[in-house]
């Protein structure tokens, strides 16, 4: 009989997997699956369940946020023989689920689980740390969640220009160097992230719908602080209409780069706490780990049709403003 490493942490997204998770060990059990179940504890617990046990199963599966499958992820990436990873998200935003087309559902996702196929995709590594799909630091990361809903539904895409504009007191400068490849570029950010992801923090990436997760490459942005309200306005628009905006941002894709500070800054891996460091160094672990994705490509197209969509939209705002200049 096949095995299944069932990794759960029930108190993500305020207990979302609890009302499904019957049915869902139903599921494996009646596709001909042992289930061993595992609710974490603690904080790096289902990193250690992961690492420990899961080279003995046929198959992992974990629920929770991406805290959870970051934590997942990089106890596989520790094993010799990985078996491929299933996931049903049930976190606030599941930034990663969208890049990897996998239902919010849990039930479509649980079925995603014994019917899809698994499919390779990189890992990142931050000073010898793994994580599955954004490193970052600075500003910005909570404003998609500090927006409130009511004013989303009124004002559309100013009500993140709004909610940015009134974190401006309270944006440090970071003084850093950053090198990769043969550049080297010197200058004070508000806000930088390497990540893996069409996704991050409920916003849609710069870097467009086309990006792979399995080019041992990372996309990176680097925001330089804003002078004043209206340069943050402008940078706030930007990532809105999933632009680089040349004046104020920084873009590019590598497989390694390194961040050299004037002090000790935090940074933040897949939504967690990843200490604070003068020095981090960020490379690319391509086709680390195989991960269970809809094998007809149903969800994917679906998260395509979205970023075309947001195009769109962005496009026409990006002609009003046109307009509204002349």
């Amino acid at each position: 009989m096949k095995r299944i490493l069932f990794i759960v942490n029930l108190k993500s997204g305020k207990n979302q997997i609890k009302p499904h998770f019957s049915t869902i060990i139903d599921m494996f059990v009646a596709a001909g699956y042992e289930v061993t179940v595992h609710t974490t504890q603690a904080v790096k617990d289902a990193y250690e369940v992961a690492r420990s046990r899961a080279a003995a199963y046929d198959l992992v599966v974990c629920s929770g946020g991406d805290g959870t499958l970051d934590e997942v992820v990089s106890g596989l990436v520790e094993l010799e023989d990985r078996p491929p990873l299933g996931y049903i998200p049930a976190g606030t935003t599941n930034d990663f689920a969208k890049s990897l087309g996998i239902s919010s559902n849990m039930v479509t996702a649980a079925a995603n689980v014994l019917g899809g196929a698994p499919s390779a995709i990189d890992v990142g590594v931050f000073n010898g740390r793994y994580f599955a799909y954004v490193a970052a630091f600075g500003a910005f990361t909570d404003v998609s969640y500090q927006t409130p809903q009511q004013m989303k539904n009124s004002l559309g895409h100013l009500a993140y220009v709004v909610e940015g504009i009134k974190s401006l007191p309270s944006i440090t400068p970071h003084r850093m160097t950053v090198e990769f490849e043969d550049q080297v570029i010197t200058d004070s950010f508000a806000y930088g992230m390497v990540t893996n992801s069409i996704s991050v923090g409920g916003f849609k990436s710069i870097s467009g719908k086309d990006m792979e997760l399995d080019d041992g490459l990372f996309e990176v942005l680097l925001v330089r602080m804003p002078k004043n309200v209206f340069e943050l306005q402008a940078i706030m628009s930007a990532f809105l209409m999933q632009k680089v905006d040349e004046r104020y941002m920084f873009y590019a894709r590598v497989s390694n780069i390194r961040f050299v500070s004037e002090e000790d800054i935090s940074w933040t891996l897949d939504g967690e706490d990843g200490g604070s460091c003068k020095e981090v160094c960020l490379s690319n672990m391509q086709k680390a780990i195989e991960i269970i994705r809809p094998v007809d490509s149903a969800e994917i197209e679906k998260v395509k049709e979205e970023y075309a969509a947001a195009e769109a939209l962005a496009e026409e705002e990006r002609r009003k403003e046109m307009e509204s200049k002349s």
